[in-house]
């Protein structure tokens, strides 16, 4: 997964497209109506990055946050509660170990990686995430808003319960039942899972992951091909 911009950009998530457009009424094609979109996209995330890099309200020092990665128009929105150090380092959300295990899971349940964004409940790296300022979580919503994807997946109960938390218009609260896709609000659905940090180090801890996340495939399995 890689931190959205100019490389990459240009693709548009696999089964994401715009409504048909009757020539005569409107001279822009879809293709042209969705690259609009996506340029906004591109923008607002241009955005919240300056901004997030430029904010003080969580003591991380001279470290740099974390930043989101992958597609700023993608199906799937995944979102864990904080960063490992190898996602500090690089300031990549679910770069390294975890990163490179959900992109074998996408592959095994068939999913587009273009079809996927992931990112942070907090985003800057603190040495106790507990310490991150209430703002700095509610970036979340806006981060939601700009990707306007179709399904949330949260890893583990804190980033469920931060979700929950979250001043999201027409939300309804989730419940911790992983597997299970949920209603979110009436366009966004919701899958819990275990956080992906915490299941990468036992066979027991890698089968209860994909038992919940395999959920996330038949899901996209299902959606309509436009």
């Amino acid at each position: 997964m890689h931190k959205p911009g100019a490389e990459g950009a240009g693709a548009t998530p696999s089964k994401r497209g715009m409504p048909a457009v009757h020539r005569d009424s409107m001279p822009a094609t879809d293709d042209e109506i969705q690259e609009k979109y996506l340029e906004r996209a591109i923008r607002e995330l241009n955005d919240l990055t300056r901004r997030l890099q430029e904010c003080s309200d969580c003591p991380r020092g001279n470290l740099m946050p974390v930043l989101g990665s992958g597609h700023p128009q993608a199906d799937i929105f995944i979102v864990k509660f904080a960063a490992t150090a190898s996602e500090i380092e690089e300031g990549v959300a679910f770069y390294g170990r975890a990163g490179n295990a959900l992109m074998k899971s996408f592959k095994r349940l068939g999913i587009d990686p273009l079809a996927v964004y992931g990112t942070l409940c907090v985003k800057c790296p603190l040495s106790d995430p507990s310490l991150a300022s209430g703002e700095c979580i509610e970036r979340l919503v806006e981060e939601i808003a700009i990707v306007q994807p179709r399904i949330v997946v949260t890893m583990g109960e804190r980033a469920m319960g931060a979700l929950n938390d979250l001043d999201l218009p027409l939300a309804q609260e989730i419940s911790w039942d992983p597997g299970e896709i949920q209603t979110l609000t009436p366009t966004i659905s919701a899958l819990c899972v275990p956080d992906i940090d915490d299941s990468l180090d036992s066979d027991e801890s890698k089968r209860e992951f994909w038992s919940a996340f395999r959920a996330l495939g038949e899901w996209y399995a299902d959606l309509p091909p436009y």
